[in-house]
């Protein structure tokens, strides 16, 4: 023991005091940079470089693209960093330190689900709850930030700089652009090959896919998030007693519904329930545009009047219930998430979507009005962990997945946690229809439909929100399934439903009449 005091111990201090000798002493501006560009593309950009490898040619041409796209990231980060430094100082070491985390959480998100960190990614990301993002918590996101962003970080703000005379930085900066600009120029020829894989690629590339994709997110919503244009006036000219539920899935993929032709039995209540389906596409991949889709009564940016705001103004009793984020404002009297519903209802389990459901019933005897509608927007299906959606009294496929490392979970197991949200959507929409049964004196409508899909695994992508023009079926094919207690109502022979069909399906049944009724949507004879 006094041989380790004597010569180890000693060893190690001295280790220590180099080592914070080192660091105390001011190594360059220029040096500084590089060294945190290149771990910038060495540790956060394997993802990028791994689908670009898998994009280019193996010619000269795409070995030309390959060494381009590597020299023109290294020098943007280079240029950015020697900016940020040189003119922010401390606060430019934190500006650089938040992206460095930034650069670790999304690079866990892009081994384990091959998510792509796109506009509307960033999208889902400002709109999620907290209950929501807690579901992607794991062990391994921690361990991703403490090894790959925290020693770097460490190092940074330990690390002091001599940044030089004026006249180093304007050379270093004219340098850089130099090499930029020659590069883009190199690649003139190569412009439509970017372009065309700009998506994908800009989706993978730290730290700009979030910065840059935040930014266009940003501007898209102030764009579309506009005041709500009121529409023209609606008259309800029928007598009759009707009620409507309208039902938004979530992340329900209609493949997976044996009311498709799916081979597991997925919806054993609703195949007696005398239901129609009918093949739907959804009009986006991620939640909130295909929300407003639903409740809109036209394609468009615009945002107009949606459907429950303009049922409750033209006198419809209007009911909303959600356990979901993503809804266009909604300006109704009977408003309740989970939380005003377990007010509500102290007895109801509100760790399900079984909560949305509660005390339906209840709500329809205490409606003195001759129009009802319901819309109800859930969340069973969303993943990653799915296994936590659903009551262990309605899992009918075990053994099942229970992590949110999707990426290395048995895919049966992860296709039977997913089918078992299916089977407990099917029970939920099927108790409305029984609900509604006990109303004999009102003619009743029941539309589920869901707000976009989600892929399993399929060609390595998980869950959805991958652009329209990219995402692969499983993410756009949705189940649109119909019930009315009015036998004279028959559905249409519609190739191409989706969610601008529900606006004017609704408006007819409960016999509102209006100039922006369009017949060719009302999915019913």
């Amino acid at each position: 023991m006094q041989f380790i005091k004597e010569t180890a111990f000693p060893r190690v201090k001295d280790l220590l005091r180099r080592f914070d000798k080192i660091l105390k002493t001011p190594g360059s501006l220029m040096r500084i940079s590089l060294i945190l560009s290149a771990y910038t593309l060495i540790v956060f950009n394997i993802p990028f470089f791994k689908v670009l490898s898998e994009c280019i040619s193996s010619n000269l041409n795409g070995i030309w693209i390959f060494a381009s796209m590597l020299i023109i990231m290294f020098v943007l980060d280079f240029l950015v960093y020697y900016l940020l430094l040189y003119l922010g100082r401390i606060v430019g070491k934190c500006i650089i330190a938040f992206t460095l985390i930034g650069n670790s959480i999304c690079l866990y998100f892009l081994h384990t689900f091959n998510a792509l960190i796109d506009r509307t990614m960033m999208g889902n990301v400002f709109g999620t709850q907290f209950s929501e993002a807690s579901s992607f918590f794991s062990w391994t996101l921690i361990w991703y930030v403490l090894i790959f962003g925290v020693p770097i970080c460490i190092w940074l703000f330990y690390r002091r700089i001599n940044y030089g005379s004026i006249l180093r930085f304007l050379a270093n900066l004219g340098v850089s652009l130099v090499v930029i600009i020659s590069v883009l120029f190199g690649n003139r020829n190569n412009v439509p090959w970017i372009d065309y894989h700009a998506t994908l690629l800009g989706s993978k590339v730290m730290p700009w896919s979030y910065i840059v994709n935040s930014i266009r997110y940003y501007s898209y919503w102030k764009m579309i998030n506009q005041k709500e244009i009121i529409l023209p006036d609606a008259k309800i000219v029928t007598d009759s007693k009707d009620i409507c539920v309208l039902i938004i899935g979530e992340s329900a993929r209609s493949e997976n519904f044996s009311l498709y032709g799916y081979e597991k039995e997925t919806n054993p209540l609703l195949a007696k329930d005398s239901v129609t389906v009918l093949d739907a596409r959804a009009s986006e991949t991620y939640t909130r545009a295909s929300v407003k889709a639903i409740l809109s009564y036209k394609p468009g940016d615009t945002l107009y009047e949606i459907l429950p705001n303009y049922l409750e103004r033209n006198g419809v009793d209007v009911v909303w219930r959600t356990n979901n984020w993503g809804n266009p404002p909604i300006h109704v009297d009977k408003y309740y998430n989970k939380s005003s519903l377990k007010e509500r209802f102290p007895e109801a389990d509100d760790s399900y979507d079984g909560i949305l459901f509660h005390g339906l019933k209840e709500d329809i005897m205490a409606s003195d009005s001759a129009k009802i509608f319901i819309g109800i927007h859930t969340y069973t299906s969303h993943g990653p962990a799915y296994y936590k959606n659903v009551p262990d009294e309605h899992k009918t496929f075990l053994p099942e997945c229970r992590t949110v490392e999707m990426a290395d979970a048995s895919r049966s197991q992860l296709i039977n946690a997913y089918d078992n949200t299916i089977v407990y959507t099917d029970y939920l929409v099927h108790s409305v229809i029984e609900t509604l049964k006990e109303f004999p004196d009102r003619r009743a409508c029941v539309i589920f439909i869901s707000d976009h899909g989600e892929s399993l695994g399929e060609k390595g992508y998980y869950m959805h929100g991958m652009p329209k023009n990219m995402a692969p079926d499983c993410q756009l094919d949705i189940p649109f399934i119909v019930w009315t207690s009015d036998d004279s109502l028959k559905v249409k022979d519609i190739e191409n439903a989706g969610h601008y069909n529900i606006y004017h399906t609704v408006l007819n049944f409960l016999g509102m009449e209006t100039p922006i009724y369009n017949e060719d949507k009302d999915i019913f004879e």
